[in-house]
């Protein structure tokens, strides 16, 4: 993919150092992303170089200093400020338009943008440097002539208010300088709140200067989990691991931001997830022990206590937080809060009575009011996840979505803003690909797109209450992601087709928009590239699906982009283009290959096809598998192919959070089976475990079951011998239930992952 710079550059010089002739421009060469509300060609060009001049208003100096920053840096051009009726470039402030939107205008003489903010008027400068060649993203470039641009009259204003993406830190740790790349990445594509996940069972990794114990001791752990948290035995490194960001730092990060007209939100995290912090001061848990910041993943028993002295460590750490951070909102987490040692707390339970509270929730609901109430007395609001609503909504606060969009709707309801981050679409630590290849993520599966089809508006609100849906944002949880380069790896592309849902809105066709979204993003690969960002690239990969048709079963094989050809082999046959659906009639094992102009430019795909009896039923389920994992529809369960035998979140594999699943298949005639097999996983870190039981029936009622017993593989297969004749079967799965105390989830309902259901 390199090669797109090499190219590219070639082009650049030819652009940049032509004084003969007009380029013209085609809408092929305009890859903006995300896509303008409104933009119009016209045949033409202008011609940016070092006679040219500018007009800006004081309004908009963040806007003009980056522009001429760019031009400096990447083409050694300095824009000569002038009075406006001599300018070449002109910015106008035009209070017609709304916040953050602009209009840009490219003529032959002149480039006019128009805003009513400085927001609205550095987003048409980004949208100006994405109409510049790649090259000078790159600081002291050879091309110093002339840029030429199309001209165009565009038209952009943002679909949401809230663009953000999120990063935890306290996982993994990532240097300041990293941190400001970051932040300056979501400000091309208009990004404008950072959400920084600063505290964290497993460090600390902001400087609080009262609590100096929180930087020497909580900011550092003794050891880091190697592989994943499923594997058994467990595997730690047993090297001390960890860092944080001095009060220093931080101030030069957040000037950074707001020079990139982003703002940064802060998370503290409480009552849960403050093992870090209680290893340091142990008096601010009920236990009053030491124990140790935390070395693996998960949720751990060990919250604040909400005593007095608890409640002034808070206080305190957030008065130096709001003091750093200038933005209107501060995050205090409120998620994956265990309860038991509140339970057996006698201070917890009096306070409980004391207060008239119902129970350990309407405590935590206490807590978090309690804080509330300090922090909009600085003048700040706060943000939770949305365990907040549990045991009654703080009156203020704004809710953060990320266990689906129930929560949201509940609070939109009630009056409260809300911000959509649901674990189905936006949480970009998930695979991306089902390529055996990819790094080791906890897994999950939320491909390119899927997150371009996000809707941030739940349908289940009126026009007045999705008023308080203020938009959305992408979450990166770094358990398994350690290097700077993978978190880029994890988030480009995704974060580019956030972008395009948060600004220019929802698509309402998705094929034909998508479509035009991954041409777009071939050409911004060059743009990447240049910034050098470790951008995965899934557009050449291959995506199999068996089809239907009567009575008889085919596989197709498609890939993203236009222009390729896929080239395939069944069974080690020799390789050929692939034109038409293929007939599938026995077990097989289809391989195949993208090509460019002849040349191979995917990764190598395989899959096999078990051919059952299923493939030409028909299956419906008394209820849909959780959003966040059901990419492959109930169709998954009988169509030949299974599911990864170490990923439980690919589209093969479908998982529902405590529900009693019944699935139901019709053969559309009598047929003589013999044998049903399938496959759970079972994996009781992540909340996920076989049930303990399953039952078949026919028409006339049970006809066999299985028990389903331990907690030692990741995956527990299930036979069951039949020997009947029948058209329909219907599959009994009950969910395992609670999760038992002393477990991961302890008192949270269990997930079921089903795989292929083989019918023989």
């Amino acid at each position: 993919m390199r090669n797109y710079l090499f190219y590219l550059a070639i082009l650049s010089v030819l652009i940049l150092t032509s004084c003969t002739s007009e380029k013209e421009f085609s809408m092929a060469d305009i890859s903006l992303i995300p896509k303008p509300q409104d933009l119009k060609l016209h045949r033409g060009s202008f011609k940016l170089n070092e006679i040219t001049t500018w007009h800006v208003e004081s309004e908009f100096k963040i806007a003009s200093d980056f522009l001429q920053n760019y031009l400096k840096n990447g083409a050694g051009i300095v824009l000569k400020n002038v009075p406006k009726s001599e300018a070449n470039i002109i910015f106008e402030l035009d209070d017609s338009l709304p916040k953050e939107a602009y209009s840009l205008s490219i003529s032959k003489e002149n480039i006019i943008i128009k805003a009513s903010d400085g927001g609205g008027a550095f987003y048409a400068v980004q949208s100006l440097r994405q109409l510049m060649p790649p090259q000078l993203e790159q600081s002291n470039t050879i091309f110093r002539k002339s840029i030429i641009l199309p001209q165009i009259t565009l038209f952009d204003a943002p679909a949401f208010r809230y663009r953000g993406m999120h990063l935890d830190v306290s996982r993994h740790f990532f240097s300041k300088e990293f941190i400001k790349q970051y932040i300056s990445n979501m400000a091309m594509l208009k990004m404008n709140y950072f959400h920084w996940h600063l505290t964290d069972d497993q460090g600390w990794r902001i400087e609080i200067k009262k609590y100096p114990k929180l930087n020497s001791h909580a900011a550092f752990r003794n050891e880091t989990l190697v592989g994943h948290y499923n594997e058994t035995p467990q595997q730690f490194d047993g090297k001390r691991y960890g860092g944080y960001y001095t009060q220093e730092d931080i101030k030069e990060i957040v000037a950074f931001a707001a020079k990139n007209n982003v703002t940064i939100i802060p998370e503290i995290e409480m009552p849960g997830h403050s093992q870090a912090a209680i290893s340091a001061y142990p008096e601010l848990g009920c236990l009053r022990e030491e124990v140790a910041v935390a070395t693996k993943w998960g949720v751990f028993e060990n919250i604040y206590c909400p005593t007095e002295n608890t409640f002034t460590f808070l206080q305190d750490v957030l008065t130096e937080i709001m003091a750093l951070f200038p933005g209107e909102y501060v995050h205090i987490g409120g998620d994956e809060a265990p309860k038991l040692q509140w339970e057996h707390c006698k201070h917890c339970q009096k306070l409980i009575k004391e207060l008239n509270l119902k129970d350990e929730n309407g405590l935590q609901s206490y807590f978090i009011k309690r804080i509330e109430t300090f922090v909009n007395s600085k003048g700040k609001k706060i943000i939770g996840w949305d365990e907040i609503l549990e045991g009654g909504l703080a009156p203020n606060a704004t809710v953060m979505s990320w266990r689906g969009t129930q929560s949201a709707i509940d609070a939109a309801k009630e009056g409260h803003d809300v911000i959509l981050t649901p674990n189905s679409h936006a949480y970009f630590d998930y695979y991306q690909s089902e390529n055996q290849t990819e790094p080791l993520a906890i897994g999950g599966f939320i491909p390119l797109k899927k997150v371009y089809g996000f809707n941030p508006v739940p349908k289940e609100l009126n026009e007045k209450e999705t008023q308080f849906v203020l938009g959305a944002q992408g979450n990166v949880w770094t358990e398994y992601i350690e290097t700077e380069s993978q978190v880029e790896y994890m988030v480009f592309p995704r974060i580019l087709a956030m972008s395009e849902v948060i600004w220019r809105g929802v698509t309402e066709n998705i094929e034909v928009d998508y479509k035009d979204f991954v041409s777009r993003l071939e050409s911004f690969m060059a743009r990447m590239d240049a910034l050098h960002i470790n951008y995965a690239n899934h557009l050449y990969e291959i995506e199999g699906k068996i089809q239907k048709k009567d009575g008889n079963v085919f596989y197709t094989l498609t890939t993203p982009t236009e222009g390729k050809e896929i080239r395939y082999s069944i069974n080690d046959s020799a390789f050929k283009k692939n034109t038409t659906p293929i007939p599938i009639r026995s077990n097989c094992i289809i391989k195949a290959n993208v090509f460019k102009n002849d040349k191979k430019v995917g990764e190598n795909f395989t899959e096999e096809i078990l051919y059952h009896k299923g493939l030409n039923a028909k299956v419906s389920i008394n209820i849909p598998p959780h959003p966040a994992y059901g990419a492959g529809g109930v169709e998954a369960l009988i169509n030949g192919i299974n599911g990864s035998d170490s990923r439980y979140g690919d589209k093969e594999w479908l998982g529902f959070w405590g529900d009693d699943v019944e699935i139901t298949i019709d053969f559309g005639e009598e047929l003589q089976l013999k044998q049903i097999t399938t496959r759970y996983y079972n994996a009781p870190g992540q909340w996920i475990y076989a049930p303990k039981f399953i039952e078949v029936e026919d028409e006339k009622g049970l006809v066999s079951s299985a028990k389903i017993s331990g907690l030692e593989e990741s995956i527990k297969n299930v036979k069951i011998m039949l020997g009947i004749k029948t058209r329909y079967l219907k599959i009994r799965v009950p969910s395992y239930g609670v999760i038992p105390a002393g477990l991961q989830g302890a008192g949270n309902k269990a997930w079921t992952f089903i795989d292929e259901i083989i019918i023989e």
